[in-house]
């Protein structure tokens, strides 16, 4: 089929259905021999019990995890290799501690911060990162769907370090979004499947640490540009998206406020519809190192930053703190046809050294709830993450 006739990308959930996966694999790898981008139309896994009557009229709601920046210091790498038994890399015991939340969701979002170095290495940590390939695996093994791919350090390594994050990412049957091999790839909107409704997730960054986007290259990465991304909001709607979630690398390291971007930003892209509904029906920011607010803006949710999911010690003990974002979906009550939020919730995490370990809060402290510094921790996040009134909006603490 000539790129130009693909279908938007469309991923089914496929924690029942091992097969999808492969298909995944399969049908990346022939793309990639056509030397074209990344979108695939994999057949949907085995179908559950059939219902009957009138739950079958029914559309099914969905839960959305999102979490933060996946920052793949020298430290994490050295600790994927002893997980690993000196050989290889394993990142799956690190992430563990996330899996249960990230993998009860009907549908759930990674932020990829860091590109791949090639098979066998070398693998750097900051300031140009070159990321062991196998944390594709490891993600997608907890429970991730897609993952965001437009950050501040997508050319770390040039073009070639964003087609090996890709292929990777392929192979490992995730889906991406923020990044492109080709502009066909760049324009296509990825689509997933999660309940009833199909979920376009769009993806961008604020910049590139000053390294040049190519010109005959644009499409390696998103950068913010709010007229694009109301545009590609559109067209993934019209391609069928019945939920439309923005990721945004934006906003200042170190910073728990939302900077003076963030809030304009926020305001505008809620503000934006068509025929009386929203664009754009979530936003999720990561980049900050530190968990930020969520806000209810023009009745939209916007997670302005969810800190870091996986980094190593960094010089903010901020740095290794991160919130869960989970959102449920309800099916449109009304001739709108708008999916809304009927629960929002935060889910606190931090990440233990010596071992480096992700943790969730709620249940470290439902196994022990005398421990003063988790709960400090805890009491920390929340701080943050309700600083701009969530709380009154409905947003509540998970687990």
């Amino acid at each position: 089929m000539p790129l130009h006739q693909r279908p938007p990308l469309l991923l089914h959930r496929t924690r029942r259905a091992a097969a999808l996966t492969a298909a995944l694999i399969a049908t990346a790898a022939l793309t990639a021999a056509c030397g074209g981008g990344s979108p695939r139309t994999p057949e949907p896994g085995p179908a559950g019990p059939q219902s009957t009557g009138a739950a079958a009229d029914t559309p099914r709601g969905f839960t959305l995890v999102a979490t933060g920046d996946l920052l793949i210091h020298d430290s994490v790498i050295r600790q994927a290799r002893a997980d690993a038994g000196g050989s290889g890399h394993d990142f799956g015991p690190m992430l563990a501690g996330a899996r249960d939340t990230v993998a009860g969701a009907d549908l759930a979002i990674c932020h990829m911060e860091t590109v791949y170095g090639p098979e066998g290495g070398p693998f750097t940590g900051y300031p140009a990162f070159r990321t062991p390939p196998q944390l594709a695996e490891a993600v997608r093994e907890t429970g991730y769907d897609s993952c965001s791919t437009a950050s501040n350090h997508t050319l770390d390594a040039g073009a070639e370090g964003v087609i090996r994050t890709l292929d990777a990412m392929d192979r490992a049957g995730l889906a991406h979004a923020g990044s492109a091999r080709s502009a066909t790839e760049r324009d296509t909107p990825v689509l997933l499947t999660a309940g009833d409704a199909r979920v376009a997730q769009l993806a961008y960054a604020y910049g590139t640490n000053g390294i040049p986007v190519p010109e005959d290259q644009p499409w390696l990465v998103n950068l913010i540009d709010p007229e694009r991304i109301v545009a590609d909001a559109r067209a993934a709607r019209a391609a069928g998206a019945d939920v439309v979630v923005v990721s945004m690398h934006w906003g200042t390291e170190w910073q728990e406020e939302p900077d003076s971007l963030q809030l304009s930003l926020a305001r505008e892209l809620t503000a934006s519809a068509s025929g009386g509904r929203p664009d754009i029906d979530l936003i999720i920011g990561t980049h900050a190192h530190v968990p930020q607010a969520y806000e209810k803006v023009n009745g939209t949710w916007v997670v302005y930053g969810m800190g870091d999911q996986l980094a190593g010690v960094m010089s903010d003990p901020r740095g290794q703190l991160g919130s869960a974002a989970r959102f449920t979906f309800a099916p449109p009550a009304g001739e709108d046809g708008r999916w809304t939020v009927e629960r929002a919730e935060y889910i606190p995490f931090v990440v233990d050294n010596d071992p480096i370990r992700v943790v969730s809060l709620p249940e470290a402290l439902a196994a022990d709830p005398d421990d003063a510094g988790r709960s400090a921790t805890l009491d920390r996040i929340g701080r943050a993450v309700l600083g701009r009134g969530a709380a009154e909006d409905g947003l509540t603490l998970g687990r």
